[in-house]
């Protein structure tokens, strides 16, 4: 049975009692309106997921017993880390929700030339902190049970002079680029993605030196010029599809 999940980034084990954190809290108590008694599934982010029991509820605080321990994934088999130029309005949101859902296991949001937002000092840390729960609800709904790092924000052109990952493939969107995805060998089972998008505009003609230098090669996504918005994602779903979860054999499509 499913059970509404709870994302609970404190220790878990079985015959254990806790107060849910506050979040987690308001939104059983006051959006889901469960009630002592009812069943829940919780999980810390590393991996794995407890059955859990509501046992008291009050007006701000929700205690539960947890249960029996699952070792329960539904982790991508492609290791890949969505490079994110920062994107305006509630884009980023959307983008780093969806990525989730999509099995990135990391997401690295990066300042490039044609960001139009730009977020520095504390508000570049809330942002950041804001995202990250993002993420940690994205894994709520979708079953995750490992909540995908978000990193620092970077500077684009710093983070590309930084070392790569060893052996990781490094891929950048780019319209009319020679190569596509489905032209590229399939990446060996353990091997890093690196995934590259930018902000609205593109990248800067630069910001594409550089990433070539630093081994990112370019690919298209068909004929058409697609959104940032929509770019990252349709290139995971395609990467999936190609190669991970989504593909033939994979029993789940």
């Amino acid at each position: 049975m499913n059970y509404p999940r709870f994302h609970c980034p404190l220790p878990l084990a079985a015959g254990a009692s806790l107060v849910l954190p506050e979040a987690a809290a308001r939104h059983a108590g006051r959006v889901l309106r469960l009630r002592v008694g009812d069943m829940i599934t919780l999980f810390d982010g590393a991996g794995g997921e407890h059955d859990a029991r509501i046992s008291a509820l009050g007006r701000s605080e929700v205690v539960v017993e947890v249960l029996a321990h699952s070792a329960r994934e539904r982790e991508s088999p492609l290791l890949v880390t969505l490079v994110q130029a920062l994107q305006s309005g509630d884009k980023m949101d959307l983008t780093v929700q969806k990525a989730v859902e999509l099995g990135v296991s990391r997401i690295v949001p990066v300042l490039s030339r044609r960001s139009v937002v730009r977020l520095d000092g504390e508000r570049a840390v809330r942002r950041v902190e804001h995202w990250r729960g993002v993420a940690a609800s994205a894994c709520e709904q979708c079953g995750r049970n490992r909540v995908p790092e978000v990193a620092e924000l970077a500077a684009l052109e710093r983070w590309l002079a930084q070392p790569p990952a060893a052996g990781a493939l490094r891929l950048m969107l780019a319209p009319g680029a020679p190569a596509t995805l489905a032209s590229l060998p399939r990446p060996a089972a353990g091997e890093r993605i690196e995934l590259l998008i930018g902000a609205e505009g593109g990248l800067a003609p630069e910001e594409m030196r550089a990433a070539a230098l630093a081994g990112f090669v370019a690919v298209r996504l068909g004929p058409r010029v697609l959104r940032t918005e929509t770019a990252s994602l349709a290139a995971l779903a395609a990467m999936q599809c190609l190669w991970g979860d989504f593909s033939e054999g994979a029993g789940h499509v």
